[in-house]
């Protein structure tokens, strides 16, 4: 037996089970998302703060400022794909049912998808004065 099975279960080696060698992609990029999500989310924050007292015009023009922008967009797009890993995990870990598990990763894609391509469409318009 060679070293690289010596620790796989003989019915799983039979089978064709065992790792899909993703976890270790999908754990990084779990990780660099939630990184780039603290600093990213406390730029938002400090943003929406200063924006308290604003009118309308003023808080569009910020929108509209090409930076401001950019780290926006940049915070949808991580927020939802860190959503999407999230989510996907905890329907690998916790839903058994095949049938149900399948339908619940299609339709966490669909969602986030959906709701980032529409928030990334909200801030272009913003940006684009549309």
């Amino acid at each position: 037996m060679s070293g690289r099975g010596k620790l796989r279960n003989p019915l799983k080696t039979a089978r064709g089970l065992g790792s899909a060698k993703d976890g270790t992609h999908h754990f990084v990029v779990q990780r660099v998302t939630a990184v780039a999500l603290i600093f990213l989310s406390l730029y938002v924050l400090g943003l929406v703060i200063s924006w308290i007292g604003g009118d309308y015009a003023t808080v569009r023009a910020s929108v509209a400022h090409p930076c401001n922008a950019v780290l926006l967009v940049a915070f949808l797009i991580a927020m939802f794909w860190h959503a999407k890993l999230g989510l996907q995990v905890i329907i690998e870990d916790y839903v058994s049912h095949h049938g149900l598990a399948l339908a619940s990763q299609l339709a966490v894609v669909f969602i986030c998808v959906l709701a980032a391509l529409a928030s990334v469409l909200a801030v272009i318009r913003i940006a684009l004065g549309a």
